[in-house]
């Protein structure tokens, strides 16, 4: 037999393959088991090696993906809850806008009723104050009460420019109830010199009544229809509200 290391490098590889089967053909049995096992062995290593390099690879693919899945919810977490936030957030302000809304709208409507309240009582002020008696008595009586808590010697009354005859024939009148007053209640005699004020006019619009000044106007009692009714109707407010507001007193 001629040996495969006697060829030529160049020979075909054709010719090689022949060669190589003759000569495992020529091979003995014993030398075919080991060269069998060989291989087994080596294919056997070759197929754990690539398994166990399989086997790593999917579990660095597992972990690898547990991280990003874990990083993707905690994600999609963290934008949930800051849309949630968002989301209660706004539903806060838009609760307390309602409630601002309805209560300024409950204030308003309130104020509504008020103010008509206050106009109805202009008007039937006016229409009271046109009978010449009544008036001229209530007029007195603001006087008087002016002049209780002045405890002056002089002072002057003012009033409308259409009212200067209607308050003049008043000042005697209260200048005696004054003096009985004050008899009444301390028993002791004191007098108080009324005078109209020609100078200073209360404002044609105005309901009428008067204003009583003294020590050279520096000091002013208000007792002017307005400001009485303004008073009356500041003190019932709890009431109106009480009677036309469910029972609310504020």
């Amino acid at each position: 037999q001629i040996p495969l290391g006697a060829f030529s490098p160049r020979l075909d590889a054709r010719a090689s393959r022949s060669l190589a089967v003759r000569a495992a053909m020529d091979m003995p049995v014993e030398t075919q088991k080991q060269v069998d096992g060989m291989i087994f062995h080596i294919l056997s290593e070759a197929k754990d090696k690539a398994e166990e390099i399989n086997a790593k690879a999917l579990q660095e693919f597992n972990i690898e993906k547990a991280k990003v899945v874990k990083a993707e919810k905690e994600k999609i977490m963290q934008e949930y809850e800051r849309k949630s936030k968002n989301l209660d957030t706004e539903r806060a302000i838009a609760r307390s806008t309602a409630i601002n809304k309805s209560r300024l709208e409950k204030i308003r409507a309130r104020q509504d009723v008020i103010m008509q309240i206050a106009s109805d009582s202009k008007g039937k002020l006016q229409a009271e104050l046109k009978n010449q008696a009544k008036t001229q008595e209530f007029i007195t009586k603001l006087i008087v009460q002016g002049m209780l808590m002045l405890l002056e010697d002089k002072v002057q009354v003012r009033c409308r420019a259409a009212d200067d005859a209607l308050v003049t024939s008043c000042l005697p009148v209260a200048q005696e109830q004054y003096a009985k007053a004050i008899a009444a209640e301390t028993g002791a005699k004191k007098s108080c010199e009324l005078s109209l004020d020609k100078e200073t006019k209360l404002p044609a619009g105005c309901l009428g009544g008067v204003v009583l000044a003294c020590q050279a106007g520096s000091i002013v009692i208000d007792n002017t229809v307005d400001s009485r009714m303004g008073l009356v109707l500041e003190q019932a407010k709890p009431t109106i509200r009480r009677l036309l507001f469910h029972g609310e007193a504020n």
